[in-house]
């Protein structure tokens, strides 16, 4: 297992104390190094060759820094290093895990997959971005209706998606969404 991150300046650096943004400044991999305790590699030396799968993490990061979907929706550009790499890996037919926001990714390069980031409609108040169901629907993918807890496999692309926090649910079950996505990536290695 190797993390890897783009060699870019965050789109904006939020203090989270104060629920706004700050004026620093911050570069995504060294920030992802703070994060990874410097277990880290610059995303450009990712091989595909070299590993069985990749997965994505989620995280609003994901939708400032990893691509514009943040300011953009679905008409946002992905970052051309996290566009070769999905491309390398889905070219190799080697599975591709992503989850919270990050299916957004896939819905962008991959026309015509199938993704989950949870349910299209706000249930109980807990799927508050669930208009991002739709936006991946009008990119051409379809989007798969899931529960936190669980996991979407699209089988054609080797594409594992899974909510995580698109969803306000209790960690655990945030936990067991995350846990089947990785043992859904394993399965297809």
């Amino acid at each position: 297992v190797k993390i890897f991150a783009p060699n870019i300046e965050q789109r904006d650096v939020v203090n989270h104390l104060k629920g706004s943004p700050s004026e620093e400044k911050r570069n995504v991999l060294v920030e992802s190094a703070r994060l990874a305790r410097g277990n880290i590699q610059d995303l450009t030396e990712l091989k595909a060759d070299e590993f069985d799968a990749v997965i994505f993490p989620g995280g609003f990061g994901v939708a400032k820094n990893l691509c514009s979907w943040a300011v953009d929706g679905k008409n946002c550009t992905v970052n051309e290093h996290v566009n070769s790499t999905l491309q390398a890996f889905h070219s190799a037919k080697k599975p591709i895990g992503l989850c919270c926001i990050s299916p957004v990714l896939a819905a962008k390069v991959f026309p015509g997959c199938e993704v989950t980031v949870g349910q299209d409609k706000n249930v109980d108040g807990r799927f508050p971005d669930a208009e991002t169901a739709s936006a991946i629907a009008e990119l051409g993918c379809k989007h798969i209706c899931k529960n936190v807890n669980e996991s979407h496999v699209d089988k054609a692309n080797k594409i594992v998606t899974t909510c995580a926090f698109m969803c306000k649910a209790p960690l655990h079950e945030i936990f067991d969404g995350i846990g089947t996505m990785v043992q859904e990536v394993l399965k297809l290695a």
